[in-house]
């Protein structure tokens, strides 16, 4: 499509653009609903084989000076990892195949489409993704009497901002792969960071060295941290905290998008 006929069509509204993707999106992965079920079966089948399970032989876990169950210490930690896996699924494989071999994004900007609205409206459908995940495993813990706090009304919305921190990024690192062998290099971060981002055992468990250094550092961390606090009412600043990493995280994440996006489409 020639520069010429861009030139020449109307652009679309912000909004406008971002419904066109989304429906495109919704339409395509509609016919592919089994696909959603596994990121969400996932962190299910966790919390019930090792949140209740070797809940039994745990008595209580005391975080921010609150006594509680294990099963509702690990659950909120599965409610964070439940967005982080769905952003990541679908910022990184389907980006990577669109981009590379689907030409979608060339065939996206041959219309009244630009590069901002590619990237916003990716990374709108991999929250919408994370979103859906969150709030099945939310009703899945209300229904299991996992929630003791009315804040956890904003769980939902933190989980949101999880998924907005981790698709932009990992949408941004997606645009330098060259090849499916690459993402070997997500699994090797992305399997460690859900282990070890305090989603099974306490921070104060690597002690007060380097290793919790980093681990706090860590965008998983930030996030299971904000949402346990909420399910539990155990707020503290670190919630504040959490919020502001991971909304800074997502919006460096998407100018890197746009900025990555502009010179493999547009140069």
């Amino acid at each position: 499509m020639s520069l010429d006929h861009r030139a020449t069509t109307p652009a679309l509204s912000p909004w406008g653009a971002l419904s066109a993707i989304t429906l495109r999106n919704y339409t395509t992965y509609r016919r592919y609903w089994k696909l959603f079920l596994t990121g969400f079966l996932e962190p299910v089948f966790y919390l019930f084989s090792i949140g209740i399970g070797v809940g039994q032989l745990i008595d209580t876990f005391e975080f921010n000076g609150q006594s509680i169950p294990y099963a509702e210490f690990v659950a909120p930690g599965m409610l964070a990892a439940s967005a982080f896996n769905g952003a990541l699924l679908d910022s990184t494989y389907n980006v990577f195949f669109k981009l590379k071999y689907d030409k979608l994004y060339d065939q996206m900007l041959a219309t009244p489409l630009t590069t901002a609205d590619v990237a916003r409206g990716e990374i709108l459908w991999g929250q919408l993704r994370g979103a859906s995940y969150s709030a099945a495993f939310l009703l899945v813990m209300l229904a299991m009497g996992m929630i003791s706090s009315w804040w956890a009304l904003l769980a939902l919305p933190a989980t949101l901002l999880i998924g907005f921190a981790f698709s932009a990024v990992c949408m941004g690192l997606t645009t330098y792969m060259k090849s499916f062998q690459d993402f070997d290099k997500i699994t090797l971060v992305q399997l460690p960071m859900f282990l070890f981002s305090a989603t099974f055992f306490p921070v104060e468990a690597f002690g007060d060295g380097p290793v919790r250094w980093v681990v706090e550092a860590t965008p998983l961390y930030r996030g299971v941290v904000l949402c346990r606090e909420l399910t539990t009412g155990a707020l503290t600043w670190s919630s504040a905290v959490s919020v502001a990493y991971l909304l800074v995280m997502g919006v460096l994440g998407l100018l890197l998008v746009r900025r990555r996006l502009d010179k493999l489409l547009l140069t």
